[in-house]
C-alpha cells in the first residue's frame, strides 16, 4: 500500500521552481529521480529533495494540467512547517522568482526589495528609456 500523496500546485516553470526551493533552503536534485516514503518505498520525481530521516520531498511534471505537483509521503513530514505552510511559502518565493525574471527579460532592473513584518514582499524595478 502506497502511503505517497500528491499534491497540485500552479508551479509550472522549473527555473523559478528550483531557485524557490532553494530560496528556502533546500538542494533540488534535477532529473528522474526516487522519492522515498514508508518503509522504502519510493516513487519517481523530476525534482527531489532528500530527508535524512526518509520522508523525501518531490515535485513531478503533470503534462495534462502542465504543473508540478508536489508528491511526499505526508506521514513522515518532517519539514518545520506544515505542508500547507510549506507550499505557502515555496508559491510566494516562486512568484517573487517569476517576477524578477520577467522584469530582467523587459530591462528592468530592482532598485529596491522589502520584506515587510507580515511576510509580504515589495519589489520597486525601475527602466531606463534612452
Amino acid at each position: 500500500m502506497s502511503h505517497f500523496s500528491t499534491v497540485k500546485t500552479e508551479l509550472r516553470d522549473r527555473s523559478a521552481l528550483l531557485e524557490a526551493l532553494r530560496d528556502l533552503g533546500h538542494q533540488p536534485s534535477e532529473g528522474e529521480r526516487p522519492v522515498r516514503g514508508y518503509r522504502g518505498q519510493t516513487v519517481l520525481a523530476d525534482l527531489a529533495i532528500a530527508s535524512e530521516q526518509g520522508g523525501d520531498l518531490g515535485f513531478r511534471w503533470n503534462a495534462e494540467v502542465g504543473s508540478y505537483e508536489l508528491v511526499t509521503d505526508l506521514d513522515l513530514w518532517k519539514q518545520p512547517v506544515p505542508v500547507e505552510r510549506f507550499l505557502a511559502q515555496l508559491t510566494q518565493r516562486y512568484a517573487l522568482r517569476s517576477i524578477l525574471a520577467a522584469s530582467e527579460q523587459e530591462g528592468f532592473q530592482v532598485s529596491e526589495q522589502r520584506q515587510a513584518l507580515d511576510g509580504s514582499i515589495e519589489l520597486v524595478v525601475t527602466r531606463w528609456d534612452g
